[in-house]
């Protein structure tokens, strides 16, 4: 039983089925899956690591319109990987799992469901966080006459052009949403507990005759894959030994420290 039809749990449901076992069960709270890129559809929204690294190693083939892809992309590119591997048979969306306990006597999983009780051999929790938006209590927030909505639950029937917007938080979602609204809101404010290094992420369209070129030379999409991961691991070997890393200008506020 895996519960939860996002990235982890497509890939699980796959992998689960290449390795023989088909008496397998997908448990998914939403209508459809898609997980937080189902949830997500602020302006901006977009995947903030390459696409190559960003897709499941077994379907490594698809054709990116560009270097970090778009929330509507990544979502096309998990329904066509569910339908690659024709997983139809193993998802049960529109059911939330309530509860479960282990049964050591029968040695199984028994879940209490919307959709009534079920029992597994094994259970894998598939679920993530970032679908379950933050309640802003601010206060005298009730007393606001204006919208107020989260990123992971935007309101596209609000009209943003010639208003003042105010943003509470600096994390992936802002980083993304500010730069995507500031050009038709009249101004754009941003409250943020801690100031965060931003870098400028180089995304590029990616042309047609470029994935074409992938496709045809063998090992290519495999090769920028590597690439890309020694990449981003180099970044990480960055930030976990800064003092390698060049002085700051001056005048920028020191790093964070480490915990």
């Amino acid at each position: 039983m895996v519960v939860g039809a996002g990235f982890s749990g497509i890939g699980a449901a796959v992998r689960l089925r290449e390795a023989g076992f088909n008496d397998v069960l997908v448990l998914e709270k939403g209508t459809q899956l898609g997980g937080t890129w189902r949830e997500n559809t602020y302006p901006g929204c977009a995947c903030d690591v390459p696409s190559t690294l960003y897709s499941y190693s077994f379907t490594p083939d698809a054709a990116w319109s560009r270097v970090f892809a778009g929330q509507r992309e990544i979502l096309a590119y998990l329904r066509a990987t569910a339908q690659r591997y024709r997983l139809d048979d193993m998802l049960r969306c529109g059911v939330q799992v309530l509860g479960a306990r282990w049964d050591g006597t029968a040695g199984r999983w028994l879940l209490e469901t919307s959709d009534g009780p079920y029992s597994a051999a094994v259970l894998v929790l598939a679920t993530g966080p970032w679908r379950v938006p933050r309640r802003l209590e601010v206060p005298g927030i009730e007393d606001f006459n204006g919208p107020v909505f989260h990123t992971a639950r935007w309101d596209h029937s609000v009209e943003l052009a010639g208003r003042r917007v105010t943003v509470v938080g600096s994390g992936a979602s802002a980083v993304q949403v500010v730069p995507a609204i500031e050009a038709q809101a009249a101004s754009v404010g941003l409250f943020q507990r801690t100031a965060q290094w931003v870098l400028p992420k180089p995304d590029l369209l990616l042309p047609a005759a470029f994935n074409r070129l992938l496709d045809r030379v063998p090992g290519a999409r495999g090769a920028l894959r590597a690439g890309q991961y020694a990449l981003q691991e180099g970044f990480g070997y960055a930030f976990r030994h800064p003092q390698g890393a060049p002085p700051p200008p001056a005048g920028a506020p020191p790093p964070p420290r480490a915990y």
